[in-house]
């Protein structure tokens, strides 16, 4: 297959990438790339190198072999300017739970040198859209499980980034929060926004999402989705899922 089906330029460029722990190989030769305002779904099961490629995109790691490339900046050549492009949703949460909503995004955007009364503007638009605008001055310890993760939402827009990455977001979300989340973020193409969404769970794929399987730490296939669901990869990607379900 294509990197690609989008005639859209690269927001997201991954290159012959590598990584190894110790004498484990945990990434091999993974190739592909997000266009402009393109749905990525990273999909593999647990173990696939999901997280270590998302690692290696957010710059906690460098790696071995290959390159990342963010909206044409090297993530280990310009990192400053490569992380400016990224918005990062971890799949572990990461808000300070003794602050409060607003305190939060502030805080990250401030690191973004953005002043508090455009910080104030660009998370009130996002937190309305979001609809947890009225929490904005509660601690985060009194959220539930989706209004945190719609906070972080919204901190991880706060730069207005070209490309929004998500680590399994939807993981410990009830059905309602979820179904909001994956609209919301799917919604956010339509604004020019480039998203790569990392996942183990199948129902989550839209037939017209550039699908990027991933297993054992290779790119078993990619394309898009509606056209791999009937190749022997993805078959078997779908049968080892469901039996880890």
């Amino acid at each position: 297959m294509s990197l690609s089906d989008s005639p859209n330029p690269a927001v997201l460029e991954i290159r012959e990438l590598a990584h190894f722990y110790g004498n484990v190989q945990a990434l091999d030769s993974v190739t592909f790339r997000t266009a402009q305002a393109e749905f990525t779904v990273l999909l593999g099961p647990n173990g696939a190198g999901k997280t270590t490629l998302f690692s290696l995109i957010t710059g906690l790691y460098h790696s071995n072999r290959g390159q990342v490339l963010i909206n044409s900046y090297d993530i280990r050549r310009q990192p400053s300017k490569a992380l400016r492009q990224l918005g990062v949703v971890f799949q572990q949460r990461s808000l300070d739970v003794d602050l409060t909503v607003w305190q939060n995004i502030k805080y990250s955007a401030n690191l973004y040198g953005i002043s508090s009364t455009e910080a104030k503007r660009r998370a009130t638009l996002e937190m309305e859209r979001l609809n947890i605008y009225d929490r904005m001055h509660s601690k985060i310890r009194t959220l539930s499980g989706g209004q945190a993760r719609r906070v972080e939402i919204v901190r991880a827009l706060i730069n207005q980034p070209k490309l929004l990455v998500l680590d399994e977001p939807t993981v410990g979300l009830d059905v309602e929060s979820r179904n909001m989340l994956i609209r919301h973020v799917r919604g956010l193409c339509k604004q020019n926004v480039s998203v790569l969404w990392t996942t183990h769970l199948l129902d989550e794929i839209e037939p017209d999402d550039h699908l990027v399987v991933l297993k054992k730490g290779k790119v078993s296939a990619q394309g898009k989705a509606r056209e791999l669901t009937g190749t022997e990869d993805y078959k078997l990607m779908k049968k080892e899922l469901t039996a880890l379900l």
